[in-house]
């Protein structure tokens, strides 16, 4: 379970890493803001990039994120029992599968319609925020104590 916990640590510290990226201005996967925007936030008309304060939020979140599986695995030390690990891990990931779910539903499409986000979020995004909430789930019913 050590593989995993790292995995999913590993991969949310790319997210992380990206947020504060946009939080600070950049503007990759795009050319500008406008571009960047209609990328990784594809709501309807969107023209710019969230506010830095929304970015590093999320990055705020993401990050403690990043540490909960490594905590539950065991890999250091925490002040927090194993059974709250346990159910937190599970709540996170029951918040990615539900984000995952989400961007396959005509709601969302309906919400999200810019492109290249909605080709985007269909073949990356939500695939990959499914993997996440699995990977949370997995960790946190084998590592839940007895």
């Amino acid at each position: 379970m050590i593989f995993l916990a790292c995995s999913l640590s590993f991969v949310l510290l790319l997210i992380t890493t990206l947020h504060v990226y946009w939080g600070l201005g950049g503007v990759w996967p795009g050319q500008d803001a406008a571009s960047c925007a209609r990328a990784v936030v594809g709501f309807r008309g969107v023209d710019e990039m969230p506010t830095p304060f929304a970015s590093f939020a999320v990055a705020a979140c993401l990050c403690l994120a990043t540490l909960w599986p490594l905590a539950l695995a065991g890999v250091f030390a925490s002040p927090f029992p194993k059974q709250g690990l346990a159910a937190t891990s599970l709540l996170i990931g029951l918040v990615f599968l539900g984000r995952g779910i989400v961007g396959f539903t005509p709601w969302w499409r309906r919400l999200a319609p810019e492109q290249p986000f909605a080709r985007l979020d269909l073949r990356y995004y939500s695939p990959l925020c499914l993997l996440i909430g699995l990977g949370f789930a997995i960790l946190a019913i084998t590592e839940f104590p007895t």
